[in-house]
């Protein structure tokens, strides 16, 4: 049966680390209320993992708050002030069971602001760039319609499903990224090292050797004696192409020029559309005016080309036009979308309509990705194994000369 490790409030108000058995999440949160309990966080844990989990957090000692510790700050928020606790026992609250000293000590800056007498939104504000635009605004717009709850629990949605969507582009290309990391070293070993071991056997002869023993023997050499070369080239080609990209108009180009690729761009805007569309539709649920929605939406967006759209969509509702029209124009969204963003413009359910492209975005970006992997996969192996077969013959062919000359 699985076990989860929870995270709860005690009736008296102590705070309650622990394990449950339960053969689902919503199991072991209905044992833990069942209990007189209130869960903040429940996990499923596997014990094989926990000597490396263990492992980890003796080593780590970053001092910043992350993307993931926000996420976790704010549902765990919306959990207790959807039970009734009022905001600055639940900020007390979090402060006591955190056991992150960076979280912990943001969490108690807030409450400090807090019990002045400040807003929410605005000790968040005063953070340091701890929580962005997006967020401050969104739980601004909540404390002046005076819904902050049901505001928080959507901005813990909001972050969950990004989180989400985020987690399951990197899972997907760990084994690529891991097959490429292994296909050079492993070449690098093979010119390196073990064709230079065949090199004096062929000296020997004093035989001219094939041309494609020649070119093999020669990049082996050239491995072996500048391999620290080669390694400071690449890094000073990454450095150079990461000082291009920071040009504002260089980056536009190239994003531009990536979304004109075959299959990765198709998925690029995807995945700009999916988080756009969570985005601003997150932000009107939360009674955020359209424009202000846009303005903020477009600082979400990784892709400069498709960001620079969104200023023609600010400009285009500057002047009473509608969402979907600049977005059709600019030919860079999928027409499913701007169909269905304009279906939510005319029914009056645009928030709605907007949750409901992200949600299909997010299934179009999981299938755009297993198609780009099904055939990346088999690419690289035959690339690698290619080149593996080409060092092999050069080797093979003059082997064979070398017997016809001893016969």
């Amino acid at each position: 049966m699985p076990v989860f490790r929870y995270k709860a409030v005690a009736n008296d108000g102590q705070i309650l680390y622990g394990e449950i058995d339960a053969p689902s999440k919503d199991v072991a949160i209905a044992r833990l209320q069942s209990s007189g309990h209130l869960p903040i966080s429940a996990e499923e844990v596997d014990s094989r993992s926990n000597f490396f989990r263990n492992l980890v957090n003796r080593f780590n000692t970053r001092n910043t708050v992350s993307r993931k510790d926000i996420s976790i700050l704010t549902s765990e928020l919306a959990t207790l002030l959807q039970a009734g606790l009022p905001l600055d026992v639940a900020l007390k609250t979090m402060a006591g069971f955190s056991t992150s000293v960076p979280v912990k000590n943001l969490i108690s800056n807030i409450l400090q602001r807090v019990q002045a007498g400040v807003a929410l939104s605005d000790a968040m504000a005063e953070q340091g760039g701890v929580f962005n635009r997006l967020y401050i605004n969104m739980v601004r717009a909540g404390e002046a319609g005076g819904s902050l709850q049901t505001v928080i629990d959507r901005m813990a949605t909001y972050l969950e499903r990004m989180d989400e969507l985020r987690s399951s582009v990197l899972t997907a290309l760990i084994y690529p990224a891991i097959l490429v990391i292994i296909s050079l070293i492993s070449l690098f070993i093979l010119m390196a090292f073990v064709v230079p071991q065949f090199v004096p056997l062929f000296e020997d002869v004093g035989q001219a050797l094939p041309f494609i023993t020649q070119i093999v023997f020669g990049l082996a050499d050239i491995f072996r004696a500048y391999w620290w070369v080669l390694f400071s080239a690449i890094a000073c080609a990454a450095w150079l192409i990461d000082r291009q990209l920071s040009d504002p108009a260089k980056r536009l180009r190239f994003d531009g020029w990536i979304l004109g690729l075959p299959y990765v761009g198709g998925l690029i805007a995807q995945l700009e559309v999916a988080r756009l569309a969570r985005t601003l539709g997150t932000l009107l649920n939360n009674g955020v005016p359209l424009l202000t929605a846009v303005t903020l939406a477009r600082d979400v967006l990784n892709n400069r080309m498709i960001a620079q759209v969104m200023e023609s969509v600010i400009a285009s509702l500057e002047q009473g036009q509608r969402l979907a029209h600049p977005l059709k124009e600019s030919k860079l969204f999928p027409p499913l979308a701007v169909q269905l963003i304009e279906v939510g413009e005319e029914s009056g359910q645009l928030e709605s309509m907007l949750m409901k492209i992200a949600d299909i975005y997010d299934k179009e970006v999981q299938t755009s990705i297993n198609r780009l992997l099904t055939l990346l996969e088999p690419v690289l192996i035959i690339g690698l194994g290619g080149i593996i077969a080409i060092i092999i013959t050069s080797i093979l062919v003059a082997m064979l000369g070398l017997n016809e000359l001893v016969v």
